[in-house]
Formats: structure tokens, C-alpha cells, sequence
């Protein structure tokens, strides 16, 4: 079980530390994509003039999706990253005020664009994401705010750039302080790429509470063959949970030397799968921090990325605490138990 976990008490006090990008999501007509669409790749005829579908604007990035989630959960939810002075940040920060997300830790950097995507979106979940990591890139040890995260009872740290990766050293020694808050880790694509055994990722294992990752991010971390093995090499770094998600057929997580089985959500309608992965780290999390035991944990994460994906974008679809827990006593949900 992680430490510092309350089940009562004043509001649960969270941080989301990465990125923040503003969304454009182009949903495209059905003949077009049927027309010019080949299995693995998704293809426009150049100098064509397509009537799109429909245009949706809505905000997404890790930290912001789990900042949301959290407030939406009842949390006292903070986010710490980096945006422009642009139209796109002045979204995103009215996004956080109308969410009840505390964004003093907002870094606003003047003349350069704030992180966005374009996400072309096929009438059967085809998509590709055109994505500018902008301001994101920014966020280094200069601008990290560690005051707040000594004030905090749980700490999510989502992907972050490649230059950001300086900030391990700063969350790994605060996180080796008495009464530190707990961590989630997602590690980034330069963090996988490096693989555990690098210093700074071995650091952050060691003081890693829930360790999240996808099926293939587990392989090429880990370099293990399997999920299974992938689980108990991680778990041997220092991690107390270590969860894989592996998309349609739900996700395993160990604890110990038992290993736990989540499907996915029964009757689970996927409009988007955009944001899933946030929507479940943030849903297992919650219920860890509410002193739930790691299957119920699970559950909490499977519905509410059940939920994620049956809208489209990152955050239309995240559930509040209420909605949850009532969901929580109708699911039919199974989570079963083996040995590790």
C-alpha cells in the first residue's frame, strides 16, 4: 500500500507535473476516409479541398488531463507546466479556472506558442495526431516549483520533453524527505527509450509508489519479453505498483508477488481513445489515495477511462467522485488474482 494515503479528512491534495496542449480535433467525412484510407496509414489527395465534418476545439497534455481529473474527483488538484502567452494558453488557463484547478505554478513564457494538436479523426477511430510540443518544452529545473510539491499528498508526474527530465533529481530528493507525498510515474518516450536501468530512472523507481505504463512502453523499459515479466523486473527496481494497460484487453498490475487481472469496462462504446491512458493513471490513483485496495483501484481506473473514451476528446468524458462510486457499485467488473 502506498504511504501517506487518507480516507477521510480535508481534501486530497494533488499535483500534475508535465505538459498542457490545446486540441483541435478535424473529424473528417466517411467517403473520404473510406476512399483514401489503407490498412496502417491514413491518407488525404494532395492539393484536395475537403468539407470537413465537424471541428471541436478542447483542451488535453498529460498534466492538464490528470489536473482535470482530479479536480473532477474532488481533489484540491494542481498543475504545474509551462504555456504561452497566446490564445491557445489563455484557453488552457480559463480551462483550469472553470475546472477548479489551482495553476499558480503556471509558468506563462511571452512571444512563443503554447503546445497543440491536430488531430485528424476518421469516422471509425482512425486518427493521426499532427502535434507541436511548443512551450512544453520549457520546463526544466529553473522554472520547478518545489514548494508545492512539499505541500502535497500525492504527486502525478506525466510525460514530460526530453529537456525536462532534469526536474527527476529535484522530485526524486523531495520525494526522499520524511512525509514525502506519494508518486505516480508515466515516464516520457526519452525517459522509456533510456530504459530503467539509467541513473535518474533508477532513482525515480526507487521512490515510485504507482509506476503506469502501456504494453510496449513496459517491454522497452523493462527490456522484458513479457508484461508479466516486465511487472515483476520493474517491481524489483524499487516501485511499489507497477500497472500495464494493453488498451481492449484491460490491464495487470503487481503489487508483491501477486499479479491482478482489470478487464475493461463492459459495454465500453470507443468514440476517442485520446486521453484513455490519463483517465485511467488518474481513476487508479484516486482510489489508491481514497485507501481503496489495488483491484477496486483497478476498477476505478477502467471505468473512468471507459468513460473517456466514449466521447471525443480527453476530458468531456471524466467523471466526478459521485458518479464514480455509484458506478463502482452497478459494475459488473472482475478483477482476478495469480501469483507472480
Amino acid at each position: 500500500m502506498p504511504r501517506n494515503t487518507r480516507t477521510s479528512g480535508s481534501k486530497r491534495r494533488t499535483l500534475s507535473i508535465g505538459g498542457a496542449t490545446y486540441d483541435l480535433f478535424v473529424r473528417l467525412p466517411a467517403d473520404i476516409v473510406a476512399k483514401h484510407t489503407k490498412e496502417g496509414t491514413f491518407a488525404l489527395p494532395l492539393g484536395a479541398k475537403i468539407i470537413v465534418k465537424e471541428i471541436i476545439e478542447c483542451c488535453g497534455g498529460g498534466a492538464n488531463n490528470t489536473s482535470v481529473g482530479f479536480a473532477r474527483l474532488g481533489c484540491h488538484a494542481s498543475f504545474e507546466g509551462v504555456i504561452g502567452s497566446d490564445q491557445w494558453g489563455e484557453k488552457l488557463r480559463e480551462n483550469f479556472r472553470r475546472e477548479g484547478v489551482n495553476s499558480e505554478c503556471v509558468t506563462v513564457v511571452e512571444g512563443e506558442v503554447t503546445s497543440f494538436s491536430i488531430i485528424l479523426s476518421g469516422s471509425s477511430r482512425e486518427r493521426v495526431i499532427l502535434y507541436q510540443s511548443g512551450t512544453n518544452r520549457h520546463l526544466h529545473d529553473m522554472m520547478f516549483n518545489k514548494d508545492i510539491m512539499k505541500r502535497v499528498d500525492w504527486v502525478y508526474l506525466n510525460h514530460i520533453q526530453e529537456g525536462s527530465c532534469v526536474i527527476q533529481d529535484d522530485i526524486a530528493e523531495i520525494l526522499s524527505e520524511k512525509g514525502a507525498p506519494c508518486l505516480t510515474w508515466n515516464p516520457g518516450g526519452h525517459q522509456i527509450r533510456k530504459g530503467m536501468s539509467e541513473k535518474d530512472n533508477a532513482h525515480m523507481l526507487a521512490h515510485t509508489d504507482l509506476l503506469v505504463l502501456n504494453k510496449e512502453e513496459a517491454a522497452e523499459f523493462s527490456g522484458a519479453a513479457t508484461t508479466e515479466e516486465a511487472i515483476r523486473v520493474l517491481l524489483g527496481s524499487g516501485a511499489g505498483i507497477v500497472c500495464v494497460t494493453d488498451g481492449k484487453n484491460g490491464s495487470v498490475a503487481g503489487e508483491g508477488t501477486t499479479l491482478y487481472r482489470c478487464p475493461v469496462a463492459p459495454g465500453t462504446v470507443v468514440v476517442d481513445t485520446t486521453g484513455a491512458g490519463d483517465a485511467f493513471g488518474t481513476g487508479i490513483t484516486w482510489g489508491l489515495l481514497s485507501g481503496m485496495s489495488l483491484p477496486e483501484a483497478m476498477k476505478t481506473g477502467s471505468i473512468q477511462a471507459a468513460s473517456v473514451v466514449g466521447t471525443l476528446g480527453s476530458q468531456a468524458g471524466l467523471l466526478t467522485d459521485n458518479e464514480i462510486r455509484q458506478r463502482l457499485k452497478t459494475s459488473a467488473l472482475v478483477v482476478t488474482t495469480h501469483s507472480l
